[in-house]
């Protein structure tokens, strides 16, 4: 597996966000940081391997809102985390743990925005996923407004959504690799069972998903409110994803026209023949979007409790 360690392709990549994030930020002020992360989303994974889902779907729901910055941490009627679209997310008492065992080590030293960047690293790793090096020194804001999110649901068009990714500085490439996410990814049923049983208000599936898929989902929905969205390995991290897709097998609606998308159907194409390609693209695009609007120096703060502002 690759790693990305050279600061120097990180800075060609993102410039201007990486101009005060780097690796191993914590090497001086807190040199166990990253081994403490590192450990305890191990321990989580032994117990519960579909943490990696959790945890990379609240990286994305954070990054996408506000940055970067923590803000879907924090507690509140009124806080990011209480929006409907983060009903889903979960995992917050890892973060806390893990936030007390640094706070323990370390006082007001590391960013709770950090914790989630590594702790998601990790957790992919653990999946199977590619092993990388992602710079640190992120902060965590200040602000957290239910009104501010607005992510996008599974029937969005392929254009709309890949102009989401680069709105925020990311390309194609990025984007389809990042939706790979869906790799170790869960859906609520409710959010996709009109593709197999009432698509459109015809009275019938949609006639592009695969009629075994059709059956499956029926079966599983039946008896489970969620479904995998990749069939084949739901628990590992790689482009079978990707293979499904091009086999008229992606649950939700957006990740099924990736495949007949032209915009996306080469990137798919790509992804699905070449697992390592897959992988290392999969990394940079992490490192990219873990610099989207992020505080750092003299912005934000530490949290000493990832829920609530100091």
């Amino acid at each position: 597996m690759m790693k990305f360690s050279s600061l120097l392709v990180l800075f060609f990549v993102f410039p201007i966000a990486f101009a005060q994030l780097r690796v191993g930020f914590y090497s001086q002020s807190c040199p166990q940081a990253e081994t403490i992360v590192r450990n305890l989303v191990r321990q989580r994974f032994g117990v519960d391997p579909t943490v990696t889902a959790a945890l990379l779907r609240m990286h994305f729901h954070d990054c996408f809102v506000k940055g970067c910055d923590a803000s879907i941490l924090i507690d509140g009627p009124n806080s990011e985390k209480s929006a409907g679209p983060n009903g889903s997310v979960r995992e917050f008492a890892l973060i806390d743990q893990i936030k007390t065992q640094l706070e323990a080590a370390c006082p007001s030293t590391v960013s709770c925005a950090d914790i989630i960047t590594l702790a998601t690293r990790d957790s992919v790793a653990l999946a199977g996923g590619p092993s990388y090096s992602i710079p640190t020194g992120r902060r965590d804001g200040l602000v957290s407004n239910d009104v501010d999110v607005a992510l996008p649901g599974p029937t969005i068009s392929v254009a709309g959504a890949v102009g989401l990714f680069t709105a925020k500085g990311m390309n194609v490439f990025d984007a389809v690799a990042l939706i790979g996410a869906h790799t170790v990814g869960k859906g609520n049923c409710g959010l996709f069972s009109d593709r197999f049983t009432n698509f459109q208000g015809t009275g019938r599936p949609d006639p592009s998903m695969d009629p075994a898929l059709v059956t499956s989902l029926r079966n599983t929905c039946a008896s489970s409110a969620t479904a995998s969205l990749d069939q084949s390995t739901p628990l590992r991290f790689d482009n079978q994803f990707f293979k499904q897709l091009r086999k008229r097998r992606g649950v939700f609606q957006v990740d099924a026209r990736l495949a007949s998308d032209r915009l996306t159907r080469g990137v798919v194409a790509r992804y699905a023949n070449n697992n390592a390609f897959f992988k290392r693209q999969f990394a940079r695009s992490m490192i990219k979007m873990g610099a989207v609007d992020v505080l750092t120096g003299n912005a934000g703060q530490i949290r000493r409790n990832c829920r609530r502002f100091n």
